[in-house]
């Protein structure tokens, strides 16, 4: 699909949901091209999730200046349609939720789901949003800071995280030679570490994370995630619980499951298609913060986009029930982007259905202009075309804390040999050299 042809799609589909959506006709139009300030603000409400205009103070304040940008193509790398097209109709969901038949691409073409007859939508979906479209996985560097009703607090935390795509990978020679798999015989889906490198008393704090072939089966036959963590204190690596997941992360308002929307494993939840909407939300960052712009504020409350480029998106909108009864959530609602699947905000609410927690997340387009060499390609993928998270900021409405990740060199460009891939995923290098 040309890229004019699927701009125009875009744009049809965006016009289609938003007269579903039942958006306010009276309300006057957001123009691509023109810039909301705060006095404009109520041009907004029609577009926004309405957990997020319930608590606008802390988005929205006087002398920003929030672009609206056309609704822009961000189709995936080229290998990953094709892998799409390779197996199109043979991944199916099993008992429990679980994905069945699955080699690369997108497991169920978003176009071809059907949100409100399909009892099964919500599950292709987050298997969609599990499996959607970012390189060889994830690396970039990381800030963590602390706010508390628009105060910095004087904790924070920098380091490095890397995710590597172990199996499913769409790169052709990988398909035809090894079935997708990167390593030979290998259980592992994915391995995901951090390194802690600032403050000096946290500095040589190490992750990592092994998530299994196993996890996309029935509960009763998968196998929990593994995740060992090096504490310079200690001198020791120890494993952390799988429960631990989804306790807060560093005494932040995150749980590792908050990562990137939803980071947990998709059986261990029900899930459910509550509709397709026409949502404006920051997209493709034009803003390059820390460390480039240190003083940059995010408004005053520190935990804004209101000063950066947003986009009307076509997104669906799912339901995340845990099974577990000891899960922190009643359920969490995630509105995801229809044509990436990033995910463009998330809602949390605790046991008692009180909203707990506002998410939102940006992103910035491997092409774009302004950053030719931002995530370089690799031999069969030489156009990587894929949103990198750049920022993630997260509210707890409930005390008025919050947080909010920097990212910078994001990109999901493959390490250039399997010898660095298995001394990256091995847990022995969390404390070699220590």
């Amino acid at each position: 699909m040309r890229g004019g042809v699927a701009t125009a799609m875009l744009v049809a589909l965006a016009a289609t949901i938003a007269t579903a959506a039942g958006e306010d006709a009276s309300a006057p139009p957001l123009q691509p091209g023109g810039v909301v300030t705060f006095e404009q603000v109520e041009q907004l409400r029609s577009h926004l999730p309405p957990e997020l205009w319930a608590n606008r103070a802390l988005f929205f304040y006087p002398g920003m200046r929030l672009e609206v940008a056309e609704t822009g193509d961000y189709r995936p790398a080229a290998a990953y349609v094709d892998a799409t097209e390779r197996f199109r109709g043979q991944p199916r969901i099993g008992p429990d939720g679980s994905l069945e038949n699955y080699t690369a691409g997108q497991p169920f073409p978003m176009e071809e789901i059907d949100c409100a007859g399909d009892p099964l939508a919500g599950a292709k979906i987050m298997w969609d949003f599990d499996h959607q479209w970012e390189g060889d996985g994830r690396q970039t560097s990381f800030r963590y800071t602390y706010w508390d009703r628009g105060e910095r607090l004087p904790i924070y935390y920098e380091g490095t995280s890397k995710l590597i795509w172990l199996s499913n990978r769409v790169e052709s020679d990988l398909l035809e030679e090894r079935g997708g798999e990167l390593l030979d015989e290998d259980r592992r889906k994915t391995v995901y570490g951090i390194d802690v490198d600032a403050p000096f008393d946290s500095r040589g704090t190490s992750l990592l994370t092994y998530r299994y072939k196993s996890s996309e089966g029935p509960r009763d036959t998968a196998k929990n995630d593994d995740t060992w963590v090096y504490v310079p204190a200690m001198r020791r690596v120890r494993r952390i619980a799988t429960a631990q997941r989804t306790d807060a992360v560093a005494g932040t308002d995150f749980t590792l499951d908050d990562l990137r929307g939803f980071n947990g494993i998709v059986p261990q939840y029900e899930w459910t298609c509550l509709g397709r909407f026409l949502v404006l939300a920051p997209m493709n960052s034009r803003v390059r913060a820390y460390p480039y712009e240190k003083t940059h504020r995010f408004g005053p409350s520190g935990l804004s986009f209101a000063d950066d480029r947003w986009e009307l998106r076509p997104a669906v909108k799912v339901r995340m029930q845990p099974k577990n009864d000891d899960h922190p959530y009643q359920r969490k609602d995630l509105y995801l982007d229809e044509q990436t699947l990033v995910p463009l905000y998330s809602f949390a609410y605790d046991r008692n259905g009180d909203l707990w927690k506002v998410i939102l997340h940006n992103n910035r387009w491997s092409e774009a202009p302004q950053d030719p060499d931002y995530y370089p390609g690799w031999s069969g993928v030489p156009e990587p075309r894929d949103l990198k998270v750049v920022s993630d900021v997260v509210l707890n409405v409930q005390t008025g804390t919050g947080n909010r990740i920097e990212l910078w060199d994001a990109h999901g460009t493959p390490l250039d040999s399997r010898a660095k891939v298995r001394k990256y995923i091995d847990v022995r290098r969390l404390n070699a050299g220590r």
